[in-house]
């Protein structure tokens, strides 16, 4: 997994809620077994229409916002399905940061997994960084090191994740990698333990 390093680029307001994994990434792709290319498909029926033809109206289909790293979102964005295909269907897009109000357990779980940083913040953060992102305010950068959002001419706002996230994001540890960089005193004791009681286990280690 690719290290989280302080992102900046443009952020796309997509102001609507309950914005579900289907429409992240349709059903009907599922059967696509390859990770690679999937960006092409990310939010496919809100960007193209039958014919396959852009939609104008869609914000990903509008400059500067085609050219998104970060997503503005609403309440509950990534509910419904646990398909992990909508994780890296964004990814596949260029965005590696969401923020919102709320996301859906499985698809925020999918995020760090993958590398994607997923921002809880208030309605009325997310409101006054929307505004500014259509206002065309310019870049915005995501430091998660120092766990604060800058926006260029305009505010900086702090954010919080759980501290062993923010460390596996940083660092691009997969789930395994976290447990050995983290865990390295409790899986001692345990190994200790198990030697002890389990000798057997141990005799060609």
């Amino acid at each position: 997994m690719t290290p989280f390093t302080p992102l900046t680029g443009i952020a796309a307001p997509l102001m609507e809620e309950n914005v579900d994994t289907d429409i992240i990434f349709p059903a009907r792709f599922l059967l696509i077994t390859a990770r690679e290319g999937l960006g092409r498909y990310a939010f496919h029926d809100r960007r193209f229409s039958a014919d396959g033809s852009e939609q104008p109206d869609f914000i990903l289909n509008q400059a500067p916002f085609r050219d998104a790293r970060i997503l503005i979102a609403d309440a509950n964005f990534g509910s419904g399905s646990s398909r992990e295909q909508a994780v890296w269907a964004l990814l596949g897009f260029g965005i590696r940061c969401v923020i919102a109000p709320s996301f859906g357990e499985i698809f925020e779980a999918n995020c760090y997994r993958n590398g994607v940083l997923p921002i809880t913040l208030p309605r009325d953060a997310i409101a006054s960084l929307a505004q500014l992102a259509r206002a065309g305010w310019g870049n915005f950068t995501v430091d998660l090191d120092a766990q604060q959002i800058v926006v260029d001419r305009g505010p900086t706002i702090a954010f919080t994740i759980l501290p062993e996230r923010r460390l596996a994001l940083l660092n691009g540890w997969d789930e395994t990698a976290t447990i050995l960089n983290t865990r390295e005193a409790d899986i001692a004791t345990f190994e200790a333990r198990q030697r002890s009681d389990q000798p057997w286990l141990w005799e060609n280690a």
